[in-house]
């Protein structure tokens, strides 16, 4: 029952430095099952996704230390293969990267089916192709994803139906150990599998063309340990730079890499921000006058699904009428029924969001349906007039390490506060 609460209307000034990316920060802790040794990774974010992925491994045997907020040491050796916690597994999208970390070093997996955010169909198929190419038999029954070789992987050419950067990771993962090499064709471009492939290379793996929409990977025979930092997180970097803008604040975000915030920018730009870029950072300022654009979400570097919630709740302020497009997810507009609680005309046909600015947005009590879509709800409680209250914020601090804490330092009125759960509070009077 914890929320947060925002008095809206205080353009954001100052300075915020940007985590480590989380959706980098899962496949390469993941990754660490295929290493039998230890690997201290920094930069690392301190948020539940993370947490939770941490006990996964620290349950299936794995020695994890905390060396500080923002590294770990990770040791596998000890990792028994087929041992994760169902109930762990099932509240994260990105436990299912264990099947390919479990494959690659074992030579078969055992694995719960994931969770994570409902966007909709976000199928496993191109997992299940791409381990079965590589010689797995997999059978999904009982809840179960279940993949056996005969002696392990063998490397062999992927050609993926979709741009999928799961199945890309997952594949890469499987295929590092495995005899031969692996070549993956329409593979998956983002930032963070270029992170994991350098990270599989610093351990001793031979990764080529992460970033391209081809990547070979000839199989070794072990891979070592080694001290890696993660890549700062673009996704947390592009929600302080549409928060800057949306509340017509100047906003500095440190510990970028603005190459990966290029989508963004462009698009702010257009919408009438300023965006000024620096080596390791990038200045946002904000203007009276927000202009009407529209964008449609594709894979990296396409305009990213992730901030598309973001992105919407900016439009809802510009004159004129707005059109979002979701080339990624189809259920990603869930969120609109709360921004049409706080006074926002959005109307949803199938995946292009058609959105009428120029109305005040008002507080209002709204929930955050997932991840981003919580977040957006924050930068909407942000540039509303009068108070904003959000619940199930537990879905936003899977992916934001302190947001409240870093937009109190930008100026926000904002603070997060722990309510008892009406059933709870219920039982208590009884018991009284």
């Amino acid at each position: 029952m914890d929320k947060i609460i925002i008095n809206g209307g205080v353009p954001l000034r100052g300075t915020v430095e940007v985590g480590g990316m989380k959706n980098a920060a899962l496949p390469i802790i993941y990754a660490c099952v295929l290493i039998e040794d230890k690997c201290i990774i920094e930069n690392i974010p301190n948020v539940r996704d993370v947490s939770l992925s941490l006990d996964i491994l620290r349950d299936m045997g794995a020695s994890v230390k905390t060396i500080n907020k923002s590294t770990v040491e990770i040791d596998c050796t000890g990792v028994r293969q087929g041992t994760s916690k169902v109930e762990q597994v099932q509240k994260i999208r990105a436990s299912y990267y264990l099947l390919g970390s479990e494959l690659g070093r074992f030579g078969k997996a055992h694995v719960a089916y994931p969770g994570g955010c409902d966007f909709g169909g976000r199928p496993i198929d191109q997992h299940i192709k791409g381990f079965e190419t590589l010689g797995g038999v997999v059978n999904t029954e009982s809840g179960h994803v279940d993949v056996t070789t005969e002696n392990g992987p063998v490397g062999a050419n992927i050609f993926f139906d979709v741009v999928t950067v799961g199945a890309t990771i997952n594949v890469m993962l499987a295929a590092v150990l495995a005899e031969g090499t692996t070549v993956i064709d329409n593979a998956a471009r983002e930032p963070h599998i270029v992170d994991l492939a350098n990270f599989l290379n610093t351990c001793g793996a031979k990764i080529t063309g992460a970033g391209t929409d081809v990547i070979k990977i000839k199989g070794v025979n072990k891979l070592h340990g080694c001290t890696y930092a993660i890549i700062p997180d673009m996704i947390e970097a592009g929600t302080f730079m549409v928060a800057a803008a949306a509340t017509g604040g100047c906003v500095k975000i440190t510990n970028v890499i603005p190459k990966h915030l290029e989508s963004v920018s462009v698009k702010l730009e257009e919408a009438g921000a300023t965006v000024d870029e620096f080596d390791d950072a990038v200045v946002v300022t904000g203007r009276s006058i927000v202009r009407k654009t529209n964008l449609k979400t594709h894979p990296y570097p396409g305009f990213p699904t992730d901030m598309q919630p973001q992105m919407a709740v900016l439009l809802c302020l510009a004159n004129g009428v707005s059109y979002v497009s979701e080339g990624v997810y189809e259920k990603r507009f869930r969120y609109v029924e709360e921004l049409i609680k706080m006074g926002a005309t959005i109307k949803v046909d199938g995946r292009t969001a058609v959105i009428e600015g120029g109305k005040e947005l008002s507080g209002a009590p709204v929930i955050a349906v997932d991840l981003r879509a919580g977040v957006a709800m924050v930068i909407a409680g942000l540039v509303a007039q009068g108070t904003t209250e959000i619940s199930d914020i537990h879905l936003i601090e899977r992916g934001y390490d302190d947001v409240v804490g870093k937009l109190r330092s930008l100026g926000a009125e904002i603070k997060r506060v722990s309510a008892p759960d009406p059933e709870e509070s219920e039982l208590i009077k009884k018991a009284n």
